[in-house]
């Protein structure tokens, strides 16, 4: 059986007495399936009168044609533009009238839309989302929906990206490190892509992504299934599918990298020098039991103040001001594993490297103690459970999980197997990521000449 990602809203659910909450509050999710193909899935939470009321497509850039990157994200702007029975903006004032909040995201795995209202709303909410779901308006208007959106992404490309010298170093080297794979291009997308995107692209992509059987409705709050059953059957009942719309999603595997390479950016907006190693990695979908070991080993070696490498190199040896270690596991395909940190002053980057390569190679020789990787578990079972602690991260959780691939049943293994990881499969996740055999990309966030 897979094993889930962040099983935190589950977690929840198992520590229920540690969250002091009545048992009777919350229950656990159930799922079931309208005829037009569109899955819904109910979390009941009734420890206030609101819900969560997320729409998941099964699309993200992952899934863009050659040439059309950003389109997946621009495609979220839109949404919330007008449609065939919804005027210009009236989408979101309309939520905000009922005293909701609403946003949306897009990922390389999936595109996400949700509401936050009030229980006695939740039946507009279904409303206004089937109604974007197949009446969406696009058009060739130069002050219409898409055109004016295609330059608002355009602008928070060069505000979000362009103009911050970490973001754009590291768009940098995830172009590098996934070079040949989907994921290769960051999902903002390519200026000069962007900027080519037709109203067109907009429909066609539109009729292929966004149709009930490719979506996935998550309601959380308090609600029963009963009750969501019957708003369901009466808001996204009657869509009909495209018939477009698939499940043949551009994910593979994504290859070692071939060599090892130096990546430098400098700026004058950047005022201290930062150090960072790139590992090819995994995710939970593609090796879920080294997935779930390496997030642990990771823990034990950098994963905050008391771990390995922050008490050698920041505490004792005081190289650096931080250093840390992450894995992007939660992708659907393979992502990084990372190492970095910041030198103190009159520490170079090369000197930071070599203090941290050093103190890895020690510590893998070494191995890790049954204590430190049991305070490791519980501290990553905790933060899961911290997260969750609301009704929109549980909506959340369940959606994204969802969308790539897992079942309910699989996320609610994960509590008993994150606390069955051993320090042997924690260690040699580990090893295996950052052995000496292994190829990396390094990155140095540098001032701009004369700046340091």
């Amino acid at each position: 059986m897979k094993r889930i990602l962040v099983a935190a809203g589950l977690l929840a659910f198992a520590a229920a007495g540690a969250l002091a909450e009545p048992a009777t509050e919350t229950s656990a999710p159930s799922s079931f399936m309208l005829d037009n193909g569109l899955q819904v899935v109910v979390v009941p939470d009734h420890r206030a009168p609101v819900v969560t009321h997320m729409v998941w497509y099964k699309v993200g850039a992952v899934d863009e044609a050659p040439g059309k990157s950003g389109i997946a994200h621009l495609f979220e702007h839109v949404m919330f533009k007008e449609t065939r029975n919804i005027g210009p903006e009236e989408f979101t004032s309309i939520v905000q009238r009922s005293g909701g909040q609403l946003n949306a995201f897009t990922s390389w795995d999936y595109t996400a839309y949700f509401e936050r209202v009030h229980k006695d709303q939740l039946g507009k909410m279904m409303e206004l989302e089937a109604e974007r779901m197949v009446n969406l308006i696009i058009n060739d208007d130069p002050e219409g929906p898409f055109i004016s959106e295609r330059d608002v992404v355009k602008e928070e490309r060069r505000q979000r990206l362009d103009n911050n010298p970490a973001a754009l170093l590291q768009e940098m080297v995830l172009t590098e490190f996934w070079k040949g794979h989907p994921y290769e291009i960051t999902v903002i997308g390519l200026m000069d892509e962007v900027n080519a995107l037709t109203p067109q692209d907009g429909l066609d992509f539109y009729r292929e992504y966004y149709s009930p059987e490719n979506a996935i409705l998550v309601v959380a709050g308090d609600v029963t299934e009963e009750g969501v059953r019957a708003l369901a059957e009466q808001h996204y009942g009657p869509l009909q599918p495209t018939g477009e719309a698939h499940d043949q999603r551009k994910w593979q595997p994504v290859a070692p990298l071939a060599e090892t390479k130096l990546i430098t950016h400098s700026d004058p907006k950047v005022r201290q020098p930062v150090w960072s190693r790139y590992y090819l990695g995994t995710s939970f979908n593609r090796d879920p039991e080294r997935a779930l070991a390496l997030e642990v080993g990771l823990e034990v070696l950098g994963g905050g103040l008391t771990s390995r490498l922050y008490q050698t190199l920041v505490e004792e040896q005081k190289v650096a001001i931080n250093v840390a270690t992450f894995a992007w596991t939660t992708l659907h395909d393979e992502g990084p594993a990372v190492i970095y940190g910041t030198p103190v002053d009159g520490v170079s980057l090369e000197d930071l490297d070599a203090a941290v390569m050093a103190e890895i190679e020690k510590i893998l020789a070494e191995g890790f103690t049954e204590d430190e990787v049991r305070r490791a578990r519980n501290k990553l079972a905790a933060t899961a459970i911290y997260q969750t602690d609301s009704q929109s991260a549980m909506a959340n959780h369940y959606g994204a999980n969802l969308a790539l691939g897992f079942t309910l049943e699989e996320i609610a293994s994960y509590p008993d197997e994150v606390r069955a990881v051993t320090p042997d499969e924690a260690l040699a996740a580990v090893r295996a990521v950052f052995g000496a055999d292994q190829n990396y990309i390094t990155s140095h966030l540098l001032p701009a000449e004369g700046d340091l």
